[in-house]
């Protein structure tokens, strides 16, 4: 396992063009359809950072920012955020654009999740540092940890 990471190194993209059945009942894409891409790009993500298979813990957010429609074409980007000793918080971003158009892309989702590394008996296993170099990574990074203090507080209110 390599000691560190930059954000950079877990960088995944996938892009999906959505079809009539990834819509709901309002002609839109099902917003079930956009976060199974999201949790299988930050997995992918995860994953890379990790070395080894990545389990999701949690979801820290999800904001639903614009519809995507049937045409469109989301584009996904997770990279890793944070890492702690097995667990890494990985942020997402989905775009759309009309699939037969160039152009800017309208931001429809941004996420955050909680993943852990796993060996091959679902036992939580090491990760790399992640060392921030840019300074939109150095940003990202600090507030990972700020929801990840977050989440802890909020652990320990519920155990009192």
């Amino acid at each position: 396992m390599e000691d560190k990471k930059s954000p950079a190194d877990s960088m995944v993209t996938l892009a999906h063009i959505m079809s009539a059945h990834d819509t709901n009942l309002y002609g839109t894409v099902h917003g079930g359809v956009v976060m199974k891409l999201v949790d299988d790009a930050a997995g992918a993500a995860a994953a890379r950072h990790a070395g080894c298979p990545a389990v999701t813990a949690s979801v820290d957010g999800m904001s639903f920012l614009a519809p995507a429609r049937v045409g469109d074409l989301l584009t996904v980007n997770a990279q890793v955020e944070h890492a702690g000793r097995t667990s890494m918080d990985v942020g997402v971003r989905v775009t759309a654009e009309r699939w037969n158009t160039s152009g800017p892309g309208t931001e429809v989702v941004t996420a955050h999740l909680t993943f852990v590394a796993v060996d091959a008996d679902g036992t939580p296993h090491a990760v790399p540092a992640l060392v921030p170099v840019t300074p939109e990574e150095r940003e990202r990074h600090t507030l990972a940890a700020e929801r990840r203090a977050q989440r802890a507080a909020a652990r320990r209110a519920e155990d009192a």
